[in-house]
């Protein structure tokens, strides 16, 4: 069973209604509500809505007993400004869907339509559409929703669109796919001061200036090996925007980033000492705080391996170009109490990077991803 002609009218329209309305994550209310409006067709046995913010399970039940497969999709944009010139560009200042989950979500609600005209034989599909992934606190929350015990998933599937990779080519691999990271902030707090006396007062310049390549420093090796390490500065501002005041307080942003969650306490250690000696050098008062913590995203051996049989059942080649990648993805969480495997689907080898003002979706990517869904669930539960 495939996607009609029709279908691919509809779900193109679809993904781009999504892309000129685009939400952040925690935001996604009138994004749940078109994709509630589009489910409705679609006949899910149950509808779940609000789960961990604005999420939303559709579930499709079988006849015979069987396992739990849950098919996720991010629902949120990001806060950047688009550029391109597409006529379903973003209406919204300084958002945009600029990491393809307008597509991500399009995918799933194309595997509603076909299982919609045939359920499975047995166990239950549970459609996911997740909030807050770029911030790392979407899937979290979702499992943390007293509702989701419920439907609780025994296999967890997820894609994302893979730019650099040509168009419609699948990565796969085992193991490790997406790094774990986690934002850092930190608070230099000295005094302020005349800026025709700054020995009268305490400055955070020289522990900035210390701190920068420092923690850039911490950075090591390759993001295939087991021990890499990547600290990135992200942002720094100090003092106030005048020139009657020497700065007293400095606000530094770093993200850090492993290959796995047992190297981010190591490396979390290692710039929190940086930090500390830093400050003490200047007398400065240090605090950190941490956010957009995400866990590294592991692909269980067992559900790569269903991937790999969906695929070579469709005829689709797959390699392991580009994993794993530097970028992080909560759809790790799934897999802490769930078999758990993520695919990605080539966009182009020279479209857009992810998370660039003028990236967009490719649309030819909608049937592919719905096929490859709906093969993986159909061999799971017939």
């Amino acid at each position: 069973m495939t996607l009609t002609h029709a279908d691919i009218t509809d779900l193109t329209a679809l993904r781009r209604r999504l892309h000129r309305h685009p939400e952040i994550s925690g935001a996604e209310c009138e994004t749940a509500h078109r994709i509630t409006d589009a489910l409705g067709p679609c006949a899910p046995d149950h509808l779940l809505t609000g789960l961990g913010g604005h999420g939303i399970a559709a579930i499709y039940e079988g006849t015979a007993p069987g396992p739990t497969v849950l098919f996720r999709c991010e629902l949120d944009a990001l806060p950047i400004a688009e550029t391109g010139a597409a006529p379903h560009r973003s209406t919204v200042p300084g958002t945009g869907h600029l990491c393809g989950h307008d597509g991500h979500m399009a995918i799933v609600v194309g595997l509603a339509r076909l299982l919609a005209r045939a359920r499975p034989a047995r166990g239950r599909t549970v459609l996911l559409f997740q909030p807050a992934e770029e911030t790392g606190a979407g899937a979290a929350a979702v499992i943390a929703d007293p509702r989701f015990a419920a439907i609780a998933p025994d296999y967890a599937f997820a894609l994302h669109n893979l730019p650099g990779l040509p168009l419609g080519h699948v990565s796969l691999i085992p193991g490790p796919v997406a790094c774990a990271s986690r934002g850092m902030e930190i608070t230099l707090a000295g005094t302020s001061a005349h800026a025709s006396q700054p020995e009268t007062g305490t400055s955070p310049m020289m522990a900035l200036a210390r701190l920068m390549p420092a923690l850039t420093a911490l950075s090591h090796g390759t993001v295939a090996a087991r021990g890499f390490t990547l600290a990135t500065v992200t942002h720094a501002r100090m003092g106030a925007p005048a020139f009657g005041i020497a700065p007293g307080e400095a606000v530094l942003h770093a993200t850090l980033r492993t290959l796995t969650d047992d190297g981010m306490a190591a490396l979390v250690a290692q710039a929190e000492t940086l930090v500390a000696e830093a400050a003490r050098a200047q007398g400065l008062g240090a605090e950190i705080a941490w956010h957009d913590i995400f866990a590294h995203c592991e692909n269980h051996p067992e559900a790569t391996r269903r991937i790999a049989d969906a695929l070579d059942a469709l005829g689709l080649p797959h390699h392991g170009r580009g994993l794993p990648m530097r970028p992080s993805e909560d759809f790790g969480q799934f897999g802490h109490t769930a078999c758990a495997a993520m695919l990605f689907l080539g966009a182009g080898v020279d479209h857009p990077a992810l998370h660039n003002p003028d990236y967009d979706f490719p649309d030819d990517l909608i049937p592919l991803g719905a096929r490859i869904f709906h093969r993986i669930a159909r061999d799971l539960l017939g």
